[in-house]
């Protein structure tokens, strides 16, 4: 059988990865599975300089999911191309890293700086809901997307995947926007912007009121995103959202999904993103299926 795939310019041994902050670096999982049988890492969110994120309570579970406004606290990308890049560089893994900034000439400087590191592919954050400036700022519409990754792409000459936000009225256009402005691939989804209140403090569970939703609970969502936005662009679609075994990870290509990425799953146990990959194999053998980019986008609408 043949599980290797070609994301975007990425070459990867199979179709999982792991989605941007639900892994880290990969340092805390090493001791939980063998980080050489993922397909790739894409890795915390990293900015220009070092982001404090938001205060605390950050992280609060719900029904089949979890709220989170962490913010994108990280160390920098000074910090992870001296410190965590080495360290991922053991492995025999794809290695994306995901990019966010609060301004395009942040997002421009940043990519400047990835352009010089040995790694695989930047995954390019323009939806993450809890930040005041940038990210969803930007990823919301055609122009906002088109705009910043014309200006990233000028500057970077590694494969560029964009990473859209489902809080919009068409996920076509947005990724119509990545397609148009030269990004070698999109990912979807991130989180839906959500909120949770506590009735005895009358007060929202959240210090940020409100904060992205992931886990089992937005799949449905997810899955119809990643069949629409398949269906607007030509480029490759690495998706995203609920996704916990390997069966959902086949629902997702499909929908359209060429890869896919392992988020919350890893809260639930951090070796689900491996039974995710055996998942996909058993699946496999199942169905005398060769080749698994021969499934991408079959699925027969009534």
């Amino acid at each position: 059988m043949n599980t290797s795939v070609n994301l975007a310019g990425i070459k990867m041994k199979n179709p999982v990865t792991v989605a941007s902050g639900t892994f880290g670096y990969g340092r805390e999982f090493e001791e939980f599975i063998d980080l050489n049988k993922l397909g790739g890492i894409c890795t915390k969110g990293t900015s220009l300089k070092p982001k404090a994120g938001n205060k605390p309570p950050r992280v609060y579970e719900t029904t089949a999911g979890m709220l989170n406004s962490i913010g994108l606290q990280n160390p920098g990308v000074e910090y992870f191309m001296n410190n965590d890049l080495p360290y991922l560089k053991k492995f025999d893994t794809a290695i994306i890293v995901n990019a966010c900034g609060s301004s395009i000439d942040e997002y421009v400087e940043l990519a400047k700086v990835l352009n010089t590191l040995d790694i695989d592919g930047v995954e390019l954050n323009l939806s993450c809901p809890n930040v005041k400036a940038g990210c969803m700022a930007f990823g919301t519409t055609y122009e906002g997307v088109k705009q910043v990754t014309s200006e990233v792409r000028k500057v970077l000459d590694k494969p560029l995947i964009v990473k859209l936000t489902p809080n919009v009225t068409s996920i076509q256009d947005p990724a119509r926007g990545a397609e148009d402005a030269g990004a070698d691939g999109i990912s979807l989804i991130n989180t839906l912007l959500g909120m949770s209140i506590d009735i005895h403090t009358k007060r929202p569970h959240l210090a940020n009121n409100m904060g992205g939703l992931s886990g089992p609970a937005v799949k449905p969502v997810a899955v119809r995103m990643v069949y629409q936005a398949s269906q607007a662009v030509k480029i490759p679609v690495l998706g995203l959202g609920g996704i916990v075994t390997g069966e959902d990870a086949i629902e997702f290509m499909l929908a359209g999904a060429s890869a896919v990425s392992v988020g919350t799953g890893n809260f639930i146990a951090p070796d689900q993103s491996i039974k995710v990959v055996e998942g996909i194999e058993n699946y496999m053998k199942k169905y005398s299926i060769e080749d698994i980019n021969s499934i991408v986008g079959t699925v027969q609408m009534n």
